[in-house]
């Protein structure tokens, strides 16, 4: 079996084997080895063909890097989740909304963080709760994170199924049935975290959509920590009748007192308070956020495999600005670009990524079948950025004439 080659399908995370999968799989990818040039011209033509692909599929399985934008996202999520995780008392937990734009690596970090946090909790579990590790051959039951994606017409039924989807559960017809089973799965699943993607989709001019913001609202009375994803959060509506507590900083959502999503609970629950993290792009306005993003170049730069690569191929000379204004600092174009670099790199022979290289590669996206332009899940890409242009070499200087120069006394001519 080749290493570096998927078998199947890539796994899917909002069903809970496909998270499992991801979750023990996420960092084991194993990149192509460094190799020089003679020896890879010593190859015989399959094995130079092998280690091409293992260059390619190298450069597009990067490692996910931490900036300090992710390093705070990742910070305040896994404190959230343990320090909920190990409250005793029934209630509402406080929840977290991740905010920032599209391609900026909100899923990413999230899922990172809530991985992170599970694999403490199973570790933890294992060791103190032996007895209740599942039988040989059974179900495990113990699902500490769920993820799903709103869907893009949103309606409370949508909503149930797509978390009973993520649990395997099947989908009862009303929609009072759909909450109770919603219930029903988070409980017997032990579900700590629940995170919902792409939670900007809802247009909040429509009722289905109001209801099923009333509903997201209702679940963290389930002692779940919810987690909220989405572009632009602050002016999408969701926090329409929110307001922040000047003591804590936090978003409060009054109780929900309309809506088909509304149970006969609700006026006895507590208020639901969340804070929001904003996943912002590279700064290079300021000297910090110039070195945080020539530290970013210099890690993607690490990872390359192409022969004629060189230390400071990304982060020296012109190349930095004009990668930033390429992909104004947005760290799914930046990927995507050097991605596709790469590949134009390999197969044109050149080796290595320079201006002039990554002004003829576009930023293609790929497959948007799945996002939604209207909620800004995909960014504006930036068109018609030239090349930092090479400094020109100086002219030699024209040699002095020296024609009317004092050569000094000549010999006399011979007799």
């Amino acid at each position: 079996m080749v290493p570096f080659l998927r078998v199947g399908p890539p796994p899917d995370r909002t069903r809970w084997e496909g998270w499992q999968q991801w979750r023990e799989i996420r960092e084991t990818f194993v990149p192509a080895p460094r190799l020089s040039l003679r020896e890879y011209s010593g190859m015989s033509p399959r094995r130079r063909a092998l280690h091409d692909l293992h260059r390619t599929a190298t450069h597009v399985n990067m490692r996910l890097q931490e900036t300090p934008m992710s390093r705070r996202v990742s910070d305040l999520m896994r404190g959230r989740l343990q320090n909920n995780a190990v409250k005793f008392m029934p209630g509402t937990r406080d929840g977290l909304m991740i905010n920032g734009g599209g391609f900026q690596g909100k899923t990413e970090t999230a899922c990172s963080a809530a991985a992170a946090f599970e694999d403490l909790w199973r570790a933890v579990h294992h060791q103190l709760l032996p007895d209740q590790a599942p039988l040989a051959g059974t179900r495990d039951v113990f699902v500490p994170v769920a993820y799903c994606r709103l869907p893009v017409k949103a309606t409370p039924k949508a909503l149930c199924k797509t978390i009973l989807d993520v649990y395997g559960d099947p989908h009862p017809n009303t929609l009072d049935d759909l909450i109770r089973s919603v219930r029903d799965a988070v409980r017997d699943h032990n579900t700590t975290a629940l995170l919902i993607d792409d939670v900007t989709r809802l247009r909040l001019h429509r009722g289905d959509d109001q209801d099923t913001l009333d509903l997201i609202r209702e679940l963290m009375d389930l002692n779940v920590t919810l987690v909220l994803i989405g572009v632009d959060i602050p002016h999408s509506g969701l926090l329409r009748g929110a307001y922040i507590d000047p003591h804590t900083r936090q978003w409060v959502f009054p109780d929900v007192k309309r809506g088909k999503s509304h149970n006969d609970g609700a006026s006895t629950q507590t208020e639901r308070r969340f804070d929001m993290v904003d996943l912002d792009p590279f700064d290079y306005s300021t000297p910090t956020g110039i070195t945080a993003f020539l530290e970013h170049l210099a890690g993607i730069e690490e990872q390359l495999r192409l022969f004629h690569s060189c230390e400071g191929m990304l982060t020296t000379g012109g190349m930095p600005e004009y990668l930033f204004r390429r992909t104004h600092g947005i760290v799914g174009l930046l990927r995507r670009l050097v991605e596709d670099g790469c590949t134009e790199a390999i197969t044109s022979g050149e080796e290595r990524l320079t201006p002039e290289l990554l002004a003829r590669t576009s930023i293609r996206l790929g497959n948007l079948a799945d996002l939604d332009p209207e909620a800004g899940e995909v960014p504006e890409i930036p068109l018609n950025v030239k090349p930092p242009q090479q400094p020109r070499k100086k002219a030699g200087r024209r040699p002095r004439n020296t024609v009317f120069d004092d050569q000094g006394d000549r010999p006399a001519a011979d007799g």
